[in-house]
């Protein structure tokens, strides 16, 4: 897979449709909580704006269901993006589409800054119609795509646009995809993953992929459960999904065949309700009372998850191996994140992270900064890993 990337790309006075993701977590009050998608911009704005492209930022915030909501109005973001990209200016447009916006940009002084409204004001962007996407390209001489984290849908500004305009993936897109490959198509072996989160039912494609990529894949958190119950093995009150037990006895049969080991939690920290404050215990596996429910792995195990990370020369991480919002049922996680970044910055480990709630248990554990990469992308991550083509992607390589 060859991506169009914008190196020795021509930009000096073209107008560059730059595809963003600034769909960040807001507060109830309106302030931004996390910055991070906007900080990953920051490569490619300074490399369009310094060669004298003028750089038209769109995106989409909220779901806006295809009308104005000054709620979701993107320029309530220019001033902390300004702040972010270090730009002494960003011209706000109230629109993304049209003659009047078009001009708004060509009167961009060469390295200027625009925001483009909230694209889903739109109702064509979400259906990727044809019609929307050639007004989308009408307003620009060339298109990139940066957003990564929502390409895996076929909107109108990921793939329709694509169709209209000469299309490259941006440096953050392009940082993405190569991160991704060391972990499925160019890995150092040995290669292991280590999934959590609670249910089967929301990864049993993903498993099925990384069975035939991984020699090790550790299982924590509730999905855990439902494979130790497929192993007949009691959980007590715990969490499960009965509906996924052949499913997960599908898994372990496959991973037998393709000699993936499979590793399960063989302790575990218990309580007889999810609650601050509730008394816990830990036991072994096959100890646990009829009333009681796992809500973390137990130090056995980390020792065992760990082992793993610390056989490994590539890693992929995908979700918190316990109830970690909770301490003390964090410590899993923790205990074994803090090894997967020590070995990272030591240099011994390419470990890549992203998906679900991976982030903000990462970020509990004080282990996010450590890993090789952290992925964003949500959604997009854990399609590209399930092994699906994203139309984003597919959109910018070349034939």
């Amino acid at each position: 897979m060859k991506l169009r990337t914008i190196d020795n790309l021509e930009v000096r006075g073209k107008i560059v449709l730059l595809r963003c993701d600034l769909n960040v977590p807001v507060s109830e009050e309106g302030e931004v909580t996390d910055i991070s998608r906007m900080e990953r911009l920051l490569p490619t704005v300074s490399q369009l704006s310094s060669k004298g492209a003028k750089v038209a930022l769109l995106s989409h915030f909220g779901r806006p269901k295809g009308k104005f909501d000054e709620k979701f109005s993107l320029g309530n973001l220019s001033d902390i993006l300004a702040d972010v990209l270090k730009a002494d200016e960003i011209t706000v447009i109230p629109d993304c589409i049209g003659k009047v916006t078009r001009k708004v940009l060509e009167d961009l002084p060469e390295g200027g800054i625009a925001l483009l409204e909230n694209v889903r004001f739109y109702l064509g962007e979400e259906k990727n119609d044809p019609v929307f996407s050639k007004s989308l390209s009408k307003i620009a001489d060339l298109y990139i795509n940066d957003a990564f984290s929502v390409s895996h849908r076929k909107h109108a500004s990921i793939n329709g646009i694509t169709k209209f305009l000469p299309s490259y993936a941006g440096r953050a897109f392009q940082f993405e995809i190569e991160m991704l490959n060391k972990i499925l198509e160019k890995s150092v072996p040995p290669v292991s993953a280590i999934i959590g989160g609670s249910k089967v039912s929301t990864k049993l494609n993903i498993l099925s992929n990384l069975v035939e990529k991984m020699q090790t894949i550790a299982i924590g958190g509730g999905m855990a459960n439902t494979f130790l119950a497929a192993k007949n093995i009691s959980i007590g009150s715990s969490f499960y999904e009965e509906s996924m037990i052949d499913d997960a006895k599908a898994i372990i049969k496959k991973a037998d065949k393709v000699g993936c080991s499979i590793l399960l939690p063989i302790d575990a920290v218990i309580a007889d309700k999810v609650e601050v404050g509730v008394e816990s215990t830990v036991v072994d596996i096959d100890k646990i009372p009829k009333n009681k429910m796992i809500l973390d792995i137990g130090l056995k195990t980390v020792d065992l998850f760990s082992g793993a990370i610390v056989e490994s020369k590539t890693l992929l991480w995908n979700g918190p191996l316990g109830v970690f919002e909770i301490s003390p049922f964090d410590q899993g996680t923790t205990n074994c994140a803090l090894t997967a970044a020590m070995l990272s910055r030591a240099g011994g480990l390419i470990s890549v992270a992203g998906g679900g709630d991976t982030i903000a248990a990462l970020n509990n554990a004080g282990a996010a900064g450590g890993f090789s990469y952290v992925s964003v992308a949500g959604g997009a991550f854990l399609e590209w890993i399930e092994g699906k083509t994203l139309p984003g992607v597919k959109a910018l390589v070349d034939k």
